[in-house]
């Protein structure tokens, strides 16, 4: 009896822990299916999804139609795999899951397999992902760590095989996957790497560009180009291994590996494009759609003169402007560092010092006096004003060039004075900078503040033969069918100086890179004059000269408007960096 009752008690405690064990089962299947409900309701809409919405992407051109920058993210025409050469996305399948066309959602197998090999490695370096996992994964934009997101993409991956077949799921794949220089998709980085369209790449292109999948900062032509011609390489004899190529196709594409040929995105042209987008949005208003500016840059004097001014100002800043004759914005360099401050100094108001001298002889000129007229240099006053000449020495009677030349300060207050304060802020006018300047004897020695870019105009148009110049940075705009949106439509020049005064002010400019001049270390066989400026207490350093093609303006300075070593002048740093950037042009 009592071993009766004993059998009873262990059945009755065998059915109660079988009872708890599936009550907690139930409990963890409910809480599961509770966690994941919770999980796809947080998730946006899949059609939304797969109907992305971004900003619309700007990709900036060269004056000679070359890409050098896009701003936000842009994917390239889209691609299929009907439409692209079948290396190409055979390239992709070999090395990102050769089952693809296989398995379903997951590759168990292929899993299974990363799970063991992580386990001997102690480690979880290896991943398993499927490209219908990458393609979810890609299209939340998400790298978060995260079971949330993992279940997600989960989720997102049974749908994605449920609502398309194999092929559509390899095209948002290829559309979808970030690349190279903040672009997206295949078409992208056949464009940025290769300066062509996705279906003209070769089999050697394809590997290269499906050798970045597995990490795009790793394995990317410009940071790492030997890294992605080794990958290339095994992703080539994948390619052999599994059929899709023979060995001597193999063995062809191997040859042709080279770095990259495009230019990856870097703060080179980033205080331009930021200029460009200004006058963008006074030229067409709002950007709704991608479009294509065509700008006038030309890369070569960038990267020339952004060199340069890094390698010369030292704990200063600099900035720089080059244009041709008509306007047209060649370059635009803002500060050393875009990525320390992206404050534009071309278009800072800074005090020009005697950079504006030029507009007080102008008027000189336009009332009849020559070059070779005499005037005065002795100490001059005006009420409590009575500025010296650097050094405090005085040349007493000297020719107008000779006056020029040497920068001296009292012969334009002089001028000024003899013609007037009126006549002088009027010819400012004439030359576009006139509207900010203070009615004050310190505007003649350059006082009233303006930006480098105005001065560079005043002075392109004294060497463009006296007309007219308004600086322009964009020739056309362009939506993604090659509509024109705006196209660059110039008006008639004006004559705003006389030839006889332009060839006197040519004249005098040429001094200034004398051997006796205060330019003269901007002096090179192809420059044909500048003028130096330097504001109080060496705050601002000025130098603007010209080539028979280019006109450029240079300034060195601090940003607090503290000053700088008293060696440094317009004469000494600037004019040196102009010299370095034109005597190889």
């Amino acid at each position: 009896m009592a071993n009766n009752d004993k059998d009873k008690k262990t059945i009755s405690f065998r059915r109660r822990l079988l009872g708890w064990c599936f009550n907690l089962f139930l409990f963890c299947i409910v809480g599961i299916v509770i966690y994941v409900a919770i999980i796809y309701f947080q998730m946006p809409s899949l059609d939304a999804i797969l109907n992305e919405t971004r900003a619309p992407a700007i990709v900036f051109l060269d004056k000679n139609g070359a890409e050098i920058r896009s701003s936000n993210k842009i994917m390239g025409t889209p691609v299929s795999t009907k439409t692209l050469p079948p290396h190409v996305w055979q390239a992709i399948v070999a090395i990102e899951d050769k089952r693809f066309f296989e398995h379903g959602p997951i590759d168990m197998r292929g899993t299974l397999r990363v799970v063991i090999l992580n386990m001997v490695r102690g480690n979880f370096a290896v991943g398993g992902s499927s490209i219908t996992q990458q393609t979810a994964k890609n299209i939340f934009l998400s790298r978060d760590k995260k079971i949330s997101r993992k279940v997600q993409e989960l989720i997102l991956s049974y749908w994605l095989e449920n609502r398309f077949d194999k092929n559509q799921i390899l095209d948002l794949y290829m559309n979808r996957v970030s690349l190279v220089g903040g672009m997206r998709g295949i078409d992208a980085a056949a464009r940025i790497m290769f300066g062509r369209n996705a279906t003209e790449l070769s089999i050697a292109q394809a590997a290269q560009i499906a050798a970045m999948l597995k990490a795009p900062a790793i394995y990317s032509p410009y940071r790492n180009p030997q890294k992605n011609m080794e990958r290339a390489r095994i992703i080539l004899q994948e390619m052999v291994r599994q059929g899709y190529i023979d060995i001597n196709q193999a063995r062809a594409a191997t040859s042709e590996l080279l770095p990259a040929t495009g230019a990856p995105d870097t703060n080179l042209y980033r205080y331009w494009t930021d200029f460009v987008t200004d006058e963008l949005m006074s030229r067409i208003g709002t950007v709704n759609s991608d479009i294509f500016v065509y700008t006038t840059l030309d890369p070569k004097i960038q990267s020339k003169i952004t060199s340069t001014i890094s390698s010369n100002v030292g704990s200063h800043q600099g900035a720089a402007v080059a244009m041709s004759r008509d306007g047209a914005i060649r370059a635009m360099v803002g500060g050393t560092n875009y990525k320390e401050s992206q404050f534009n100094r071309t278009i800072a108001h800074r005090q020009p010092g005697s950079a504006f001298k030029p507009i007080v002889y102008l008027v000189a000129l336009e009332n009849g006096m020559t070059p070779e007229s005499m005037v005065n240099d002795s100490p001059f006053a005006i009420g409590d004003y009575n500025p010296k000449n650097y050094n405090e020495h005085y040349y007493g009677d000297i020719s107008l060039a000779t006056a020029f030349a040497k920068s001296v300060n009292s012969v334009p207050l002089k001028l000024a004075s003899l013609y007037g304060l009126d006549s002088v802020l009027s010819m400012a006018g004439r030359l576009g900078v006139g509207n900010k300047l203070r009615r004050e004897f310190s505007t003649v020695l350059g006082a009233s503040e303006m930006t480098l870019l105005d001065l560079t105009n005043v002075y392109a148009v004294i060497w463009n033969a006296g007309e007219s110049v308004r600086p322009y940075s964009i020739t056309r705009v362009l939506d993604v069918y090659g509509n024109t949106l705006y196209e660059r439509n110039p008006s008639d020049s004006i004559q705003i100086l006389t030839p006889q005064t332009v060839e006197y002010m040519t004249d005098l400019l040429a001094t200034v890179t004398s051997p006796n001049g205060t330019g003269r270390n901007a002096a090179a066989p192809n420059v044909i004059g500048g003028k130096t400026g330097t504001s109080n207490d060496n705050r601002d350093a000025w130098f603007i000269g010209a080539t028979k093609d280019t006109v450029l303006g240079i300034w060195v300075g601090n940003d607090d408007f503290t000053p700088m070593e008293s060696n440094v002048t317009g004469g000494t740093v600037p004019a040196k960096i102009f010299h370095e950037v034109v005597k190889k042009e």
